[in-house]
């Protein structure tokens, strides 16, 4: 049977997550036949189905152009997705907000057991996923007639561009949700680049002291690095980041080229956000502390002295390359 991924947007572009779950979809169905439909639900997604279509290893993208699900809110999206299971045996999300929102729900529709954040697919029914906060991998193998899947998109690779797959629309039924609406919402605007895509991530624990101290000392690095601005849980809850900066198992996951780790000591709720990060920087005054362990290059000192050292130097280095 074929292989249903629900894309991940916000109305107005394609998530690059969603071009990460293809592929780990594309390995699930690595059988000659098997077909994976890219299912693209909102109002106004013209232009996120196009884009969806290019993707590698799509077969077919679903369009639910409804205003049923323009605010991405997860009851009607789940509804949709279970009206739409009699034809797929598998069904994956990223583990994205959206998708750990969506899923569950649809596993419990579906009266199956859902298979989260998976880093690894063996054969189309097992899989590897990280448990005890990154300290134990499990293999997974499922025996429900469907499996309903998250991905934890930094194990993979994102999907190449390929040809334009035919875009068709998909029957969204009469499903209805009075009980649930959206109130309000308020979005972060950065102009840095998004922290679960960045290829650099520059991150500030405790140590920074307070909330003015990691604006004067880890957004200068940042900047001149072209980084996203990351922050441990110590961090967020002591004010100095605002929550939508968490890295960590109860935050976002991240995997960039390069991260920058300041004054975060490495508890293993942050580890299992960042540990797949290709180059890991650990900058920390306490010789012992556990971040060391994974660095790939660590600075013991004072980080409020090596960090403006640091953004001197760059901006140094930048000067005299132009």
């Amino acid at each position: 049977m074929a292989i249903l991924l629900v894309v991940d947007h916000d109305n107005t572009s394609l998530s690059e997550q969603t071009a990460k779950a293809l592929t780990a979809a594309s390995l699930i169905g690595d059988e000659a036949g098997t077909e994976i439909h890219l299912l693209v639900a909102g109002e106004g997604v013209t232009a996120i189905a196009e884009r969806a279509a290019r993707l590698a290893g799509a077969s077919k993208v679903l369009v639910a152009d409804d205003p049923r699900y323009t605010d991405g809110l997860a009851e009607p999206l789940a509804a949709l997705v279970v009206s739409l299971a009699d034809g797929y045996d598998t069904i994956v999300a990223a583990a994205t907000s959206s998708g750990k929102d969506v899923m569950p729900r649809v596993a419990a529709l579906l009266d199956v057991s859902q298979i989260s954040e998976i880093t690894e697919v063996l054969d189309r029914v097992t899989f590897k996923r990280p448990v005890y906060a990154g300290n134990a991998v499990q293999t997974v193998r499922s025996t429900d007639a469907k499996r309903a899947i998250t991905v934890r998109t930094s194990a993979f690779a994102v999907a190449s561009e390929g040809p334009q797959v035919p875009i068709v629309p998909a029957t969204t039924g009469q499903h209805q949700y009075p009980a649930s609406s959206l109130v309000s919402e308020q979005l972060a605007k950065s102009e840095r680049p998004d922290l679960t895509s960045a290829k650099v991530v520059v991150a500030g624990g405790r140590a920074l002291g307070s909330a003015e101290k990691f604006n004067a000392t880890i957004i200068p690095l940042a900047d001149r690095l072209g980084a996203a601005v990351g922050a441990s849980r110590a961090a967020v809850d002591a004010g100095y980041a605002p929550n939508d900066w968490q890295v960590g198992q109860t935050g976002k996951i991240v995997a960039p080229d390069l991260y920058i780790a300041c004054g975060i000591s490495g508890a293993i709720q942050h580890l299992a956000g960042m540990k797949d990060s290709k180059v890991i920087v650990a900058i920390n005054q306490d010789s012992e502390a556990p971040i060391f362990q994974v660095a790939d290059y660590g600075l013991v000192g004072d980080l409020f002295e090596l960090l403006p050292e640091l953004e001197t130097a760059l901006a140094s280095r930048s000067a005299t390359k132009s």
